[in-house]
């Protein structure tokens, strides 16, 4: 059978359900994947401060189906705006939390995870309102909202793809952290609104090497992640960078962080353009088979019809 995790309200976790992940800090409740079965660890999870619980259904002991039924707890992203907006803040303080540990040298991948399954499954449930509300973002939210739109992106993309669940969910996780060297950039380049200088581009340019000589300093981060952070900038023909590699030389992984990165850069607003329609940037990608494999923009606009 396969395993069914659904995201609960933590005052709907009941003994008998299996529990894969609480949205808090690990330092608040450091278990993960466990059966729960004592009242003091039921207590110990509803007065963290996660707002969500994720259970899996099939490993519980309890029909946890027909628990929630009775309760009508939010088990999914809504498709309206309004909450979604609320679940995407959710999310975002998952991800600042789990991105601001990484670049402080605590790199926690449960954390991590947390934030990028949260994102998939929003997108998965209403991918337009989804990139609409992740549109709405200040200077000071921009790269961690750009980091859960393109691990939303990217999670999903590798589902289309016929990947496996546990592919998918790793590489929504690289996706989180694809732009983790942006975080060791000084906020005055960063939230520029005017041009860069060509010394200020030049240092903008090494946030994927950054990252990824930040990443290799934990041991248990994996390659595929280690790989997406320091090469999502670079495109078919080997015009991009650091290395400047071409189409065989890249793997799928990080095709398709590249298209999704893109997609998102491009209907992005940004202080010195607007950001472009789902449609024209789609098309902008497709019309460029020598940067971007025609194959994952197509499963990438699929989302989107």
């Amino acid at each position: 059978m396969l395993d069914l995790t659904i995201r609960i309200s933590k005052n709907v976790v009941r003994l008998g359900m299996y529990i894969e992940g609480i949205e808090c800090p690990v330092s608040e409740f450091k278990r993960r994947r466990f059966m729960l079965e004592s009242d003091a660890e039921l207590q110990a999870i509803r007065n963290t401060s996660a707002q969500f619980v994720l259970v899996n259904c099939s490993r519980s002991r309890i029909d946890v189906t027909a628990l929630l039924e009775r309760a009508n707890p939010l088990t999914k992203p809504s498709s309206n705006p309004a909450e979604m907006k609320a679940a995407i803040g959710e999310t975002l303080k998952t991800a600042r939390r789990g991105l601001d540990a990484a670049g402080a040298g605590e790199l926690n991948l449960d954390d991590i995870g947390l934030a990028a399954d949260a994102a998939i499954r929003m997108i998965d449930s209403a991918p337009d309102v989804f990139l609409e509300v992740t549109r709405l973002k200040t200077k000071d939210e921009a790269t961690y909202i750009h980091s859960i739109a393109v691990s939303a992106l990217m999670g999903k993309l590798a589902t289309l793809l016929d990947m496996s669940d546990a592919e998918a969910r790793m590489i929504g996780q690289a996706g989180m952290l694809h732009d983790v060297g942006k975080l060791l950039i000084p906020n005055a380049i960063l939230n520029n609104p005017g041009s860069l200088t060509l010394e200020e581009l030049k240092i903008v340019r090494e946030h994927p090497e950054l990252g990824y000589r930040h990443l290799r300093k934990f041991p248990d981060v994996p390659e595929l992640i280690l790989d997406i952070c320091r090469l999502h900038h670079e495109v078919l023909d080997g015009s991009g960078y650091p290395l400047g590699l071409k189409a065989d030389q890249i793997s799928l992984p990080i095709r398709i962080c590249t298209v999704c990165d893109v997609f998102d850069a491009l209907t992005s607003e940004r202080p010195y353009k607007k950001g472009w329609e789902t449609a024209k940037a789609l098309s902008w990608m497709f019309e460029r088979p020598q940067l971007f494999e025609r194959r994952l923009v197509i499963r990438l606009g699929s989302m989107f019809e």
